[in-house]
């Protein structure tokens, strides 16, 4: 009897620890909401929320001991978050951490500097912000080489640096809570590559997605993504844009090596029609395809 008691005991306890440790179940399916060039706000639990202004994203983190900002983007779109901040806590902004060196996510942060925050990024950041610096973007006060690990209130953001793919300061951001993943510029789901691909090497930003799928992850926030888009997606989702890059460049490789070396030729001649609903198919298809003639035909 004791035995059978103390089985039973045990299986409960085996039971309870499953659900403790199991990630939640985040809503992949629901819209962002709002207008489609104004702002809205999603909240996926545990004080864990999805900015949105115009078609790019944030994330931050409302916690007991204060709230954690991820990219500003712009001072208007700073403005707003704060207001959107204000009305779920009275707590500070204490930290903001900066995806990467580009001014279009990372700009107006002084308004939460203002408040105390302290400013984390890359150490490749310092470089390039002083080398092109702006009057709307504090420089980091906290930088790191390849992992950091920032802690407030009892939540945790893991920062990962991959290597360069677009630029070199770019960083993920791991909530091991949710086992999802923040990150900007090289997942955007369902659309092709952005324009003519600017500050993307190719070759790399394939690297480092075969590096995310390699991470403890279930989730992927995206830094893009208009309001009809869902806040957040399935991981499986990184993959995705995996294979799309590697069926673009394998099919610019395959008709150059046919004798096509004209840009112009090749976005006539090259069709991925298993893309073709993806959002910017029709505009962009043809920019990414020249972009990656440039990777062959001229090494960058």
């Amino acid at each position: 009897m004791k035995t059978t008691i103390r089985r039973a005991i045990l299986i409960c306890g085996l039971i309870l620890s499953t659900f403790t440790v199991a990630s939640p179940q985040l809503p992949t399916q629901e819209p962002m909401g709002g207008q489609e060039f104004g702002h809205s706000v999603k909240h996926l639990g545990n004080g864990l929320y999805v900015f949105r202004w115009w078609v790019y994203r944030n994330i931050f983190i409302v916690t007991d001991d204060g709230v954690i900002v991820t990219d500003p983007l712009n001072p208007k779109a700073a403005k707003l978050l704060q207001s959107a901040i204000r009305k779920l806590t009275d707590k500070p902004v204490k930290y903001v951490v900066y995806s990467h060196n580009h001014h279009d996510h990372i700009s107006g942060g002084n308004i939460f500097k203002a408040e105390g925050a302290k400013f984390i990024g890359h150490i490749n950041l310092v470089k390039q912000l002083g080398d092109h610096p702006s009057p709307v973007i504090p420089m980091p006060d906290i930088t790191f080489q390849d992992n950091y690990t920032l802690k407030l209130g009892g939540r945790s953001l893991e920062l990962s640096y991959l290597g360069p793919n677009h630029g070199d300061s770019l960083v993920t951001m791991r909530l091991p809570e949710e086992k999802a993943l923040f990150v900007v510029d090289i997942v955007t789901p369902r659309r092709v590559a952005f324009r003519g691909m600017p500050d993307f090497w190719p070759d790399e930003w394939i690297r480092s997605l075969k590096e995310v799928e390699k991470m403890d992850i279930k989730y992927v926030i995206s830094g893009h993504g208009p309001q009809s888009q869902p806040a957040i997606d399935p991981a499986s989702v990184v993959t995705e844009q995996r294979i799309y890059l590697e069926d673009l460049m394998a099919a610019v490789k395959q008709a150059i090596d046919s004798g096509i070396h004209s840009p112009d030729a090749l976005k006539e001649k090259i069709k991925l029609p298993k893309y073709k609903n993806w959002r910017y198919y029709d505009k962009w298809l043809p920019m990414n395809i020249e972009r990656i003639w440039a990777f062959y035909h001229m090494g960058w």
